[in-house]
């Protein structure tokens, strides 16, 4: 069989499309991490952190930041258009962390084309696309006022009310300079690892960490930019040409990503855990401060007093007649003399958990209050009344002694000025029964609670009164324990009233200043007076013999108004004993007080 031979088939064409597109894939595969590093369009990395954050998508290229100094505002300037950003041979761009509000985008990192782009073209996508997000932010703007509210529900519920004292009280701080220190040490910091291991750069890495230690020891002492040593714009300057260097070298980008990435966690770590601490502190300065701010059941007592043994007694008697000391504060108003004594003397003692304050009164009156001219300390005055019974045809008289207030007490409101309440407790005074029902009572409009004396009125006194219009009807009233309402004495400008009163009577001397507190205290209180109970405090054991001694005793407090003091030789023996028993005598100064046993 013969064998036919066929001619060659004709050689087949190339096919060159499966090696353009081996190539293009190549290329992309070039193209694709440097297109995921230079995105600066939007937060094009995927975040790894399974801690729970609030995603927000905000429109690209339009989160405005604080103005620079030179006008331009973070990363886009107003003025100029912007500018295709240069990129360094395999090196990287420097990064500014963008606002935490930016979301964090979960998907595969956009494309870009290759960064060589004519500026023309640039300025007008650049103009382009900031119309299409402004036509997109109309459309945004209608939910805004629903994101704030939800984002201030959510701060509220993670940090309670201290997110809305925080922005209440923000301010600006003085702390531009500081934060661009942290900006280059944030940027260094990313830099050193891979640096550290190119070859031939030692000098590079010796001066970065250098310089990185550097702005940490400044920035560990200047949180603003007052703290700032005055060299610092020169350690700025240095650290600045130390990153150009080491952007200027070619180093692995995924490194310093990763260590863009890691820094920026840690920052918003301890972002986050700065703030649960300052909620947590604002909660506990909330919950520790002095009651004496906030608190309205802590009872202030106010005595004024020359003589540390009177006072001490009146203290230790309130104190432990009373059922919870520890609310109990009280202020002790004393002379420039007395005052160094007093207060060595009650800051040594302790009164269970009672505070004790005391007050140079003649320093108060000299340096804060130079408009009053009573600058010396006056005690409460005590007048001998002859009065005279009106029910008997023979008019029997009996003797009284009537306390009242001094000159110094009208000043009580301008010492105190943060108080709204006090209790003015006389230094001739013991505490028998436990007194925090005075706190509770509701004075309505009077100023001041205290015992009225109708045995005398006014219409009896009226030619010591002055030319003044006063109702004769009205019974006299006693100090000793009196609850003053500071709030209604301003109201009724009491110590206004009093200083113009003051200047219609005539003191040419001390003993005619001191006979004016009588007529002074009754007209200054004329309908301001709220009645306490009579069985409140006992009066006149410093006079009168005929007082019963069970009375004496089952009374809420005693009141030694009288010549005859408990801590004077003449003192009237059977009573002294209730006043004696509240004396410290385990103190080594109490074998030189002339004390009668």
């Amino acid at each position: 069989m013969k064998a036919t031979l066929l001619p060659p088939p004709p050689p087949a064409k190339r096919r060159r499309g499966p090696r353009v597109a081996v190539l293009a894939l190549f290329l992309c595969s070039l193209l694709v991490p440097l297109a995921f590093l230079f995105d600066r369009s939007q937060s094009g990395y995927v975040t790894t952190d399974e801690r729970r954050r609030q995603e927000v998508v905000l429109p690209e290229f339009h989160h405005v930041e604080k103005a620079d100094g030179d006008g331009t505002v973070n990363g886009l300037n107003q003025d100029a258009p912007k500018k295709t950003p240069k990129v360094n041979s395999g090196g990287l761009q420097k990064h500014k962390q963008t606002d935490r509000h930016t979301s964090r985008i979960s998907t595969k990192p956009k494309v870009l084309p290759s960064p060589k782009v004519d500026p023309s073209e640039a300025v007008k996508e650049s103009t382009q696309g900031t119309r299409e997000v402004s036509k997109v932010r109309k459309r945004l703007d209608k939910g805004t006022n629903t994101d704030e509210v939800e984002n201030e529900k959510a701060c509220q519920l993670e940090f309670g009310s201290y997110c809305l004292w925080s922005r209440e009280h923000k301010v600006v701080m003085k702390d531009s300079i500081v934060k661009r220190l942290k900006d280059q040490l944030f940027v260094a910091r990313s830099y050193y690892p891979s640096i550290a291991k190119l070859e031939g750069q030692e000098e590079l890495t010796v001066l970065m960490k250098q310089n990185i230690q550097d702005h940490e020891r400044v920035l560990s002492v200047s949180t603003v930019d007052a703290d700032l040593p005055s060299f610092i714009n020169k350690k700025m300057e240095q650290m600045e040409q130390t990153i150009a260097r080491a952007k200027s070298c070619t180093v692995d980008c995924r490194n310093v990503d990763r260590k863009l990435r890691q820094i920026l966690d840690m920052t918003e770590d301890e972002a986050h855990f700065h703030m649960k601490q300052s909620a947590f502190l604002y909660n506990l300065g909330a919950q520790t401060l002095p009651k004496s701010h906030h608190c309205l059941s802590m009872r202030h007592y106010v005595i004024l007093s020359k003589n540390i043994l009177a006072a001490s007694v009146v203290i230790n008697s309130t104190v432990n007649s009373s059922k919870d000391p520890k609310k109990i504060i009280f202020h002790i108003l004393t002379d420039a003399q007395n005052f160094y004594a007093m207060k060595y003397w009650f800051d040594k003692k302790s009164y269970r958990e009672a505070a004790v304050h005391v007050v140079n009164y003649e320093d108060i009156i000299k340096e804060k209050l130079t408009k009053f001219n009573v600058r010396h300390l006056y005690l409460s005055e005590e007048f001998r009344v002859l009065v005279r019974s009106t029910e008997q045809p023979a008019g029997k008289t009996r003797m009284e002694y009537l306390s009242l207030f001094s000159h110094s007490h009208f000043f009580i409101p301008e010492i105190f000025k943060d108080l709204n309440k006090v209790v003015v407790l006389d230094d001739d005074v013991v505490v028998q029964r436990d007194l925090s029902f005075l706190w509770s009572l509701d004075m309505g409009d009077k100023v001041n609670g205290a015992i009225e004396f109708c045995g005398l009125r006014l219409g009896q006194v009226r030619n010591l009164l002055g030319s003044t219009t006063v109702d004769t009807k009205s019974c006299a009233w006693m100090s000793g324990i009196n609850v003053i309402n500071l709030d209604k004495w301003r109201k009724h400008k009491v110590t206004e009233n009093y200083l113009l009163l003051l200047k219609k009577f005539l003191t040419k001397d001390e003993t005619s200043l001191r006979a004016a507190a009588f007529p002074l205290s009754l007209l200054s209180f004329q309908h301001l007076i709220y009645p306490l109970d009579e069985r409140l405090i006992l009066s006149g054991l410093g006079y009168d013999y005929a007082i019963d001694e069970d009375v004496a005793r089952s009374s809420a407090a005693l009141h030694y108004n009288g010549n005859m003091k408990p801590w004077l030789e003449l003192g009237i023996p059977s009573y002294r004993r209730y006043w004696k028993r509240f004396l410290t005598r385990d103190d080594k100064f109490m074998d030189e007080c002339n004390i009668i046993p």
